[in-house]
């Protein structure tokens, strides 16, 4: 999992591995969470937060605080690695095992649908309700499942557009008023516009951002898939397109984050797609020679700003936790107003609270906060299912293959449509 100064959602990549069967089965349902969701509310004591590599030390500085002020509630750290499958992984094996020693995790956005679907994650309502008033609304919907809250939202992330700003003076708003831009790139012999584009995780981020943004969507509100729409073809074609016509380089096919942001930085590129940790190395690295002329603006749409596909992670409590109103306790503290200023300036982690993109020490620090806000805003989740192992692949495969030339992206949407049905994500 990269985590340059910025925690990326595409740290899911790892998912890919899973098999659909590792979404099959399992512990009980989202209404009763296999009887264990009763259990347990007023239970207070020790607990156990479980999250990945806490590479920008952020994470134990917040465990000291509050076990400072709750030497009764004690929390314990247990790091994960900083891969992404193998923290997917850690967490399906104790829940299914009803570890009651899991009580708090860190849940990527992706995995939210799954975990819930099985009756894991304790349902945030009642007298378990999490405050998500003042949160941007497509981070309480990432942390959601069939209209309930199962995860509480604690750092958000989505795409920004990046651009040189001394030879674009004025950012594209619109998909077509960027590739009319291309003609600057070849002018300057540079390259116009590139993204993640490589079979994997990156790639169903894209994909999906070229769908949403021409108006079409994965997965309708059904949770069944919506491939086979002019909207959804407008939308892949446009890359396609792109790349048939070189406004999209050759090599981008090889793209991950960090292969796309070095040609960006290198002075290659005029336009680049990317996360908000690109902000901080384009500007700051020595070698880069961008950082006098660094443009940032929101992702192009059909008709203006385009749909991002949103990252970020979600505070869960388990089912099997034996102290879970210790647990909610510590999941409101992760996202009260204090720790989320210290999760973006100590960590560059998006925070989930609307007014702090508006908090002008914040901004000075972290520039790139207003544009980030309109990303998030305009954010769609990534097909929000059970099946997302099986879905994800299935959107990387064929959209991989239009993008070579080797199926139209018509027969690559078809082909998508049909093989998430197969997986069961259309039943």
């Amino acid at each position: 999992m990269k985590t340059p100064k910025f925690l990326l959602p595409v740290a899911t990549v790892g998912v890919l591995a899973l098999t659909l069967s590792a979404c099959a089965g399992g512990g009980g349902t989202t209404d009763s969470g296999g009887g264990d969701a009763a259990a347990n509310l007023e239970g207070r004591g020790p607990i156990t937060y479980v999250q990945g590599k806490d590479n920008s030390n952020v994470v134990r500085p917040l465990v000291d605080k509050w076990n400072a002020a709750h030497p009764n509630e004690k929390v314990t750290f247990k790091e994960q690695t900083d891969s992404a499958d193998q923290q997917h992984d850690d967490l399906v094996q104790n829940y299914q095992s009803k570890n009651a020693n899991y009580d708090v995790a860190s849940v990527d956005v992706v995995w939210t649908a799954e975990f819930a679907a099985k009756g894991w994650l304790q349902p945030l309502k009642d007298t378990m309700a999490v405050d998500t008033s003042a949160m941007l609304k497509p981070t309480v919907e990432a942390g959601s499942y069939k209209g309930t809250l199962y995860a509480a939202p604690v750092s958000s992330d989505g795409g920004i557009l990046y651009y040189r700003k001394d030879l674009v003076p004025t950012p594209p708003k619109t998909w077509d008023e960027m590739m009319g831009m291309c003609s600057i790139a070849k002018t300057n012999n540079i390259d116009c516009y590139s993204g993640q584009f490589k079979q994997y995780e990156g790639l169903t981020v894209n994909a999906s951002e070229a769908i949403n943004s021409a108006g079409g969507s994965v997965l309708n509100s059904d949770g069944k898939p919506n491939l086979n729409t002019p909207e959804a073809k407008a939308g892949l074609e446009n890359l396609v397109a792109a790349f048939k016509d070189g406004n999209i380089p050759e090599q981008a096919i090889t793209y991950q984050e960090e292969e796309s942001r070095r040609a960006f930085q290198d002075g290659n590129l005029l336009f680049l797609r990317n996360w908000p940790y690109v902000y901080n190395l384009a500007s700051t690295e020595g070698s880069s020679k961008v950082k006098d002329v660094l443009g940032m603006t929101a992702l192009p749409g059909k008709d203006g700003p385009g749909a991002s596909s949103l990252g970020g992670h979600s505070a869960a409590i388990s089912v099997y936790s034996k102290n879970k109103a210790t647990a909610l306790d510590f999941v409101k503290f992760l996202t009260a107003e204090e720790q989320q200023k210290f999760f973006a300036t100590q960590g560059s982690l998006a925070p989930v609270l609307g007014a702090l993109y508006e908090d002008q020490a914040l901004v000075s620090k972290l520039p790139y906060l207003p544009v980030l806000k309109t990303s998030i805003e305009n954010a769609v989740p990534r097909p929000v299912t059970p099946f997302y192992p099986a879905v994800t692949k299935a959107i990387q495969e064929n959209a991989y293959a239009a993008l070579k030339g080797d199926k139209t992206a018509e027969k690559a949407l078809a082909d998508m449509q049909a093989s998430i049905e197969s997986a069961g994500a259309g039943s």
